[in-house]
């Protein structure tokens, strides 16, 4: 085979049967082969949006999301793509066109470093010189990407690479010298961590984005209700454990409720799980948590103890350290912790702010949750209606809230939204963006067309960047600078000219029936709704400070 065929065989068996990309000069021989192997191409319109697709596909399946493009700038506009990706711990397979081996080095037509560009945002990466190094590389890059922490890895192959003869054979199994995708976790750590839990009055689970890889939601939510565990989770990990159940908390940190905040202040024990302490959570190292023992779980040893000491770490797989832990647990019940997360989540609800005049967000937001009744993949784009959803979405399963976390990347929504939909759930794909991050990557909507995709729309239009503008309004005596936009086209109307039918409002009396109807509707559609430029949200706890130091008002 050449080594373009070689590529498309890999696929197949690997049971990889639909790709995303952007065509372009150096990737020719590889699109040749894709012609007519059977494997579905989904052709974006940007290579970013190619990226996010994939990524958005793979966090709504599971499975590893592939992306093509072609060499020089190509290859460069996949890299926001794999910063995103890196940050969040998602698996996806980037394959990049090179110019030829015999070029490297020479500045040639489109010739980009990717290979060295990629290495802080990749958990690996190859470019391919030999031949007979293609499918070697192309295994270990796939058992890569989804084995133990998940991540991006990218292979760069030059076109003489595509062109010439390969042996199809593929390496099984995949044997990596030193890496242990799967550790078993110590069992000193374990007993430490199931003596202090035991002991533990007020404890709390921090449910990060790792725990989506394991599958343990079943065993989170066993052992949380078996001994009163409370549990907050992160932006990642929003859907692990159900949203609305009598100990979920909900997002802690900076736009967190207070009631999740003020449990964690309270609490005398914090274990994480899957998560990276992140510091929109964390704040002030030197407040967070004060009266609690820190436990952190985590396959990632570089994590535990990163930003904030610890003082019961347990490094290993997270489905393990459940499992073990469950077996060294006798369920203990506490009803006045249990009593006191009920009594804080009655005192600090969430509220809607009223008004006959003006949408509010939080309106719309609270009606596309009870319209999808926790029953639809959420994807956002970031910013404030990022924050809105996590507040008042109701998420009840893992892997239906998907929004950019780490990089907190604008422009992720849309394409997210189209991988998502491409990912064999059943669940409607609903995308909430704001004005400005759906105006990165509109370009994609051409790509919902094309394949019919069922995405459902809703922009929060505030005209504005609206977390920026909240910044400047807060703390920079609201000098607006740069971020109030004094153009923006009618989306509605650009949605038409696609052909997706849309409809724009401004008037609150008409959210619930706006939204149910989008909601009801067949194939595609978006709902533009125009809101307050100035609302804020809140509660908001300002960047490195502590944990109960809340902005509640706009003043």
């Amino acid at each position: 085979m050449t080594g373009a065929q070689a590529i498309v065989h890999f696929f197949k068996e690997m049971g990889i049967d639909l790709v995303f990309g952007y065509p372009g000069g150096q990737i020719i021989p590889l699109y040749d082969a894709l012609y007519d192997s059977g494997i579905k191409h989904i052709l974006a319109r940007h290579e970013q949006g190619a990226i996010h697709a994939a990524d958005g596909f793979a966090r709504a399946s599971g499975k590893t999301g592939v992306v093509i493009a072609t060499s020089g700038p190509g290859a460069t506009n996949l890299v926001t793509g794999l910063a995103n990706a890196h940050m969040d711990s998602v698996p996806i397979l980037a394959i990049t066109g090179q110019v030829p081996t015999t070029s490297l080095g020479t500045d040639s037509f489109q010739e980009a470093d990717i290979y060295g560009i990629s290495i802080p945002i990749t958990k690996y990466n190859y470019l391919i010189k030999e031949p007979s190094d293609l499918l070697p590389a192309l295994s270990e890059a796939y058992y890569l990407t989804s084995s133990g922490r998940p991540g991006p890895v990218l292979v760069d192959v030059p076109k003489d690479i595509q062109t010439a003869h390969v042996d199809p054979s593929i390496p099984k199994p995949v044997s990596i010298p030193g890496y242990n995708p799967q550790p078993a976790p110590k069992a000193e750590q374990v007993s430490a961590l199931a003596e202090a839990l035991t002991r533990s009055l007020r404890p709390i689970f921090y449910v990060g984005g790792g725990a989506n890889m394991n599958n343990v939601a079943e065993a989170l939510l066993k052992l949380a209700e078996a001994s009163d565990i409370g549990v907050v989770t992160s932006l990642q990990g929003k859907g692990i454990f159900p949203d609305g159940h009598s100990l979920s908390l909900g997002l802690p940190g900076m736009h967190g409720p207070k009631y999740a905040n003020i449990a964690i202040n309270e609490a005398d024990l914090i274990i994480g799980l899957g998560v990276r302490f992140d510091d929109r959570v964390v704040g002030d190292v030197r407040r967070f948590a004060p009266l609690a023992r820190i436990a952190h779980v985590d396959l990632d040893l570089a994590e535990i103890g990163k930003r904030l000491s610890v003082d019961l770490p347990v490094s290993g797989d997270l489905k393990l350290v459940l499992e073990e832990l469950e077996r060294k647990l006798s369920p203990i019940k506490r009803p006045e912790w249990k009593k006191r997360i009920l009594e804080l989540k009655k005192e600090y609800p969430l509220t809607i702010p009223k008004s006959l005049k003006e949408i509010k967000p939080q309106a719309v937001i609270s009606a596309l949750s009870a319209a999808t009744k926790g029953g639809a993949i959420i994807v956002t784009d970031v910013g404030q209606h990022q924050m809105w959803s996590a507040q008042f979405i109701e998420s009840k399963k893992p892997r239906r809230f998907l929004s950019s976390g780490g990089l907190g990347t604008m422009g992720f929504g849309l394409p997210a939204a189209i991988g998502a939909s491409l990912s064999g759930r059943k669940d409607p794909v609903v995308l909430v963006s704001g004005d400005g991050g759906f105006q990165m990557n509109l370009q994609e909507l051409a790509t919902i067309r094309q394949y019919n995709l069922p995405v459902k729309i809703v922009i929060i239009n505030n005209g504005c960047l609206g977390m920026v503008r909240q910044w400047q309004q807060f703390f920079f005596q609201r000098r607006y600078s740069q971020t109030i936009f004094e153009y923006n086209p009618d989306f509605s109307k650009l949605a038409e000219v696609y052909g997706i039918p849309s409809q724009r409002i401004e008037d609150p009396n008409e959210v619930e029936r706006a939204i149910g109807a989008l909601i009801s509707s067949k194939g595609p559609g978006l709902l533009d709704v125009i809101v307050d430029m100035e609302e804020n949200v809140l509660p908001m706890i300002p960047a490195g400070r502590g944990q109960t130091d809340f902005y509640e008002t706009d003043s």
